[in-house]
């Protein structure tokens, strides 16, 4: 992912003290922007488990802008909250520099290191404590060097290059091991390609983060893709139910487009005639592949199993998000939209392609999601933002806001914290319009271009999948 430059002027010194490693662990683990509500604590991994579905198509439809309130507070308390964020990033570099083989200590440095990402701040900052862990970073636990990998891709790919030549072959565990091989890969260079290659035919190719890795690898080499078949056969997928189509840009540096279409195969309109979108940003804070933790969502089909609130994750905010689920995450029974019988099958790839129209059954990038859900992704959910564009301005995606692997659509809120305008109550309230919040998401790419996906590039698939009803 391409990351802005710090805004505003160089910080000098933070006026606030160090703060202790609970508060700092506690305080980061609050930024997973894709955590559902629940009563219990948030773990230490910033994920939450799964929400019961709380709203009902009518009381969604009786929502308004006016009623909800930021959860981040007031602009003036989010100024607060950054500067005291950006004083535990600080101390957490400032232990992981006098520390750099530290396991605690590279703790409190990766969730330093979600700090500067979700504000984009502090990166020359941060760099250099990172840097210092990367050579040894095989001699700790796996989930130590995720998040420092994570960052490695995220915010300096360039500069941890060199060091993660190294520190490839060590890798034992898939997911590290695919972060690493994809930050190599940004490079660019035909000598990386071949030492990923060399290093991916000598581990578990069947493996789903390691299938994807090896697809990448592939595009990344310059072999020819399999063309992506007819738009307007996937518009027409599963009727009878409701579908929200998400078409993002392939690498989510530009805003996307999402559509609803109702359960009758025709497309929501507007009160204006018009056909109902809204902008939707599927661009994760790291910016990795959706088979990865906390990567962006991943291209495919997903089962939508009503609304929930995010009670525990403040960047989420208080508009309800639409529960959407990848294979394995949901059983057969929530993809087919039945109740489970006494004796389920069980998922398999032949299952999912099924699901999905003919012509787009054999397309590998529509199968990211099956893979994601074997690798244990979940709650990769559409939701709104209280997060303040202003971090990313400057960024080819302003002034969508990344999230930790979600589809967020734009909210926007007064000085005092009181909601203007919502997308994703509007994109709530169309989804609903008949009574059903039972459906499916689509996400799939479409071509690359510097600049969001708009109506114009989608309209003559939708009018396509209308005419054949």
């Amino acid at each position: 992912m391409t990351t802005a430059q710090p805004l505003g002027p160089p910080q000098g010194p933070s006026p606030y003290s160090l703060p202790s490693r609970w508060t700092l662990l506690v305080a980061a683990a609050l930024l997973a922007a894709c955590a559902t509500q629940t009563p219990a604590p948030v773990p230490p991994t910033g994920r939450p488990g799964a929400a019961a579905n709380d709203f009902s198509p009518a009381a969604l439809q009786a929502l308004r802008p006016a009623q909800f309130r930021s959860t981040v507070g007031s602009a003036a308390q989010a100024r607060d909250r950054m500067e005291l964020d950006r004083a535990r990033l600080r101390g957490a570099v400032a232990v992981a520099r006098a520390n750099p083989q530290d396991t605690a200590a590279l703790r409190e440095l990766a969730e330093g290191l979600r700090l500067a990402a979700h504000y984009n701040f502090e990166l020359d900052t941060a760099r250099p404590a990172l840097l210092a862990a990367l050579p040894t970073l095989d001699r700790q636990p796996p989930d130590v060097q995720r998040p420092l990998l994570t960052a490695a891709y995220t915010l300096y790919p360039q500069d941890a290059a060199p060091l993660l030549r190294d520190l490839l072959p060590k890798l034992s565990t898939p997911r590290e091991f695919a972060i690493a091989a994809y930050t190599l890969l940004r490079s660019r260079q035909p000598a990386d390609q071949a030492l990923v290659r060399s290093q991916l035919v000598q581990r578990d190719t069947a493996e789903p983060r390691l299938q994807a890795l090896a697809q990448a690898l592939s595009v990344a080499e310059g072999h020819a893709q399999p063309a992506r078949p007819p738009l307007a056969d996937l518009l027409a997928l599963r009727p009878g139910f409701p579908v929200v189509f998400s078409f993002q840009r392939p690498g989510r540096q530009q805003m996307g487009l999402a559509l609803v279409r109702q359960a009758d195969g025709r497309f929501v309109r507007r009160s204006d005639g018009g056909v109902f979108h809204i902008a939707q940003l599927a661009l994760s804070s790291s910016g990795l592949p959706g088979t990865i933790t906390l990567g962006n969502t991943p291209q495919g089909l997903f089962a939508i199993q009503g609304a929930g609130r995010a009670a525990t994750n403040v960047w989420i905010g208080p508009t309800p998000y639409l529960h959407s689920k990848v294979p394995v995450e949901a059983s057969v029974a929530d993809f087919e939209q039945r109740q489970a019988g006494a004796a389920e099958p069980g998922w398999s790839l032949d299952r999912y392609r099924a699901l999905l129209p003919a012509s787009w059954q054999a397309y590998p990038p529509l199968q990211e999601a099956w893979l994601a859900g074997l690798a244990g992704r979940d709650e990769m959910l559409m939701h709104g933002s209280t997060i303040d564009p202003r971090y990313y301005q400057g960024s080819s995606y302003f002034p969508g806001t990344p999230s930790d692997g979600c589809m967020v659509a734009m909210e926007y809120w007064d000085a005092a914290g009181t909601m203007v305008h919502s997308d994703q109550l509007a994109l709530l309230q169309a989804f609903t319009n008949q009574g059903r919040d039972r459906g499916y998401l689509v996400l799939v790419e479409l071509d690359a271009a510097p600049r969001p996906v708009s109506l114009a590039e989608v309209i003559d698939a939708v009018v396509q999948a209308e005419s054949r009803l």
